[in-house]
């Protein structure tokens, strides 16, 4: 059972019933001080969206700033939560469809004419997803008309999966291959994938120029020493509104430090994300405590308002307490406090602790409640990769 905490401590966001698919955003941008959860729906959620009564759609109304849906179970509870992003793969075609023999040119190759896959999920030497070529422009425009039948629906914007600005193809073991470029003649070199993907997704912004885009995609993707600041990738992230990280701060392949594996260097992705006006959601959110507030901490040091954190796994069952927050307004940036990473807000303080660190005691500037044990503390002890949410005591 996690601590409950005082009722004035917490504050619920209330979604708008209004749409996304409006506006590309959200009617008002909540403050940096409340935590935006964005569910990823599942089997496991199901049991509260098949058939649920007035009082479980308010809940999830009220407690999800969005959600991750798929068509077309989703089409009909857009009725009573439109915030829903409808899921669609940016270069998958399905080797199910009818579009693999009707389209054999929508599809990458090897260059002895081999079909190509998106590597996942594979077994028994093929996968379930053949990968498009995204720069025939006849598949771009059939994607788009597949994406406009979605957002037509209701649903508030797009989940757009796999925006890899690597590589990511394969052949039917998963393994890595170099797809053959029919606008070269030759194998396609990673510059043109970016390119090519790059230039899609600008037409997709163009299609949808006031509907949200989420995008997957990969951080720390890019030319070595450059990622992001590739003009490509700087393109590719034009077209998007929120770009989703799939693993967040909990990935265990973050390092300390300010490598290019460093929680450091994605919190400064996120940073650039928001200089272009972009927000950023940290998926990978764990059900166990020490995880979610890890995640919480994280997500308060880069905070404007427009970013949101991403779960698989919370429902009404397990809501923890701590993703009801509110801890005001921000009184200036993160910043580096006695080895940890530090930021102040108008009802209270966040620190983290980053991977690969010693254990950090530290003496608070005051009082403060724990949101972790409910108790009041005058100082804090951080292991490696952990956070702790502190709310100021009047």
């Amino acid at each position: 059972m996690k601590p409950r905490l005082p009722i004035l401590a917490v504050s619920c966001l209330t979604v708008s019933l209004t749409s996304w698919a409006q506006t590309g955003a959200p009617p008002s941008v909540p403050p940096a001080g409340i935590v935006n959860v964005f569910r990823t729906t599942n089997t496991s959620s199901n049991r509260y969206t098949d058939a649920p009564n007035a009082a479980t759609q308010s809940w999830l109304q009220t407690h999800f700033w969005g959600m991750l849906t798929y068509s077309p179970y989703f089409d009909t509870r857009l009725s009573w939560y439109p915030n829903g992003f409808a899921y669609i793969d940016s270069y998958a075609i399905y080797t199910s469809s009818p579009i693999v023999t009707q389209h054999p040119e929508w599809i990458l190759k090897d260059a002895q004419g081999n079909y190509l896959y998106i590597p996942w999920g594979c077994s028994n030497g093929t996968c379930p997803q053949y990968a498009a070529d995204f720069s025939n422009q006849a598949f771009c425009q059939w994607w788009i008309g597949q994406a406009q039948s979605l957002v037509a629906i209701g649903y508030a914007g797009l989940f757009v999966d796999d925006v890899n600005m690597d590589f990511r193809v394969g052949d039917g073991t998963g393994a890595s291959v170099v797809p053959f470029d029919v606008n070269t003649g030759a194998p396609m070199i990673e510059e043109n994938w970016r390119y090519y993907l790059a230039q899609f997704m600008s037409q997709v912004r163009a299609a949808f120029p006031n509907t949200a885009i989420i995008q997957n995609s990969i951080w720390y993707a890019g030319p070595p020493g450059i990622a992001d600041q590739d003009p490509n990738i700087q393109t590719q992230i034009a077209a998007a509104t929120y770009l989703n990280i799939e693993f967040g701060v909990n990935d265990p392949s973050l390092t300390g430090g300010n490598g290019q594996w460093s929680l450091n260097s994605l919190l400064g992705y996120i940073d650039r994300l928001h200089a272009v006006g972009k927000g950023a959601i940290l998926g990978g959110v764990p059900s166990g405590l020490a995880g979610e507030e890890y995640a919480v901490a994280n997500y308060y040091l880069i905070s404007t308002g427009q970013d949101a954190i991403g779960s698989l796994v919370t429902t009404p069952a397990n809501w923890w307490n701590g993703f009801g927050v509110n801890l005001g307004v921000p009184l200036g940036p993160r910043s580096n406090w006695d080895g940890l990473l530090r930021r102040d807000y108008s009802g209270g303080m966040v620190l983290v602790n980053p991977p690969q660190s010693s254990v950090i005691t530290v003496s608070l500037p005051g009082t403060y409640q724990s949101i972790d044990t409910g108790l009041q503390v005058t100082s804090v002890t951080l292991g490696p990769a952990q956070g702790a949410l502190l709310l100021s005591v009047q």
